[in-house]
């Protein structure tokens, strides 16, 4: 994977690498209810998402990208293995949303990341996250059902794939 930073058309959406700087940020954007609860992930205390980033952050086969917009941190992205498929996932804080910015975002890393197949996972209702991989080539190939402690309830999930062609 190359280090250079990706920039959309409009120059407004950017990835570049991750800083531990960029945690407290991150920190805060998990903690957002509605983002949780669009994602039916529950969010982490601080030593134990300080703890994950840390370990990801020293794994080299992870890659991780900060998403900014207007020189702000956005989000992030990462693509990582996981049960010998690559995947690829995204957080983006809650007054971004809505502007495109995760699709110019999931743009620009498909540009770096070349691995296909690549795969992502989408709760059912997060329409939001369903169109922006749809937007980027990822198509529905499979279903799943899971207990989400942040909604009290089994929720669907959609499993995508994005093919060598895209």
């Amino acid at each position: 994977m190359t280090n250079k930073i990706s920039v959309t058309a409009q120059n407004r959406v950017q990835l570049r690498e991750v800083r531990e700087a960029d945690l407290p940020t991150f920190f805060t954007q998990q903690l957002e209810p509605d983002a949780t609860l669009m994602a039916a992930f529950p969010a982490r205390e601080k030593e134990t998402f300080m703890a994950h980033w840390a370990k990801i952050m020293a794994d080299e086969t992870v890659v991780l990208r900060t998403i900014l917009f207007d020189g702000r941190v956005a989000g992030n992205i990462v693509s990582f293995v996981m049960e010998a498929e690559r995947e690829v996932g995204y957080w983006l804080g809650k007054e971004f949303w809505g502007q495109g910015i995760a699709t110019q975002a999931l743009t620009a890393f498909l540009a770096e990341v070349k691995t296909r197949p690549l795969y992502a996972h989408v709760v059912k209702d997060n329409f939001g996250s369903l169109r922006v991989l749809q937007k980027c080539g990822f198509v529905v190939t499979g279903a799943d059902r899971w207990f989400s402690s942040v909604r009290a309830a089994e929720v669907d999930e959609l499993v995508l794939k994005l093919e060598a062609d895209h």
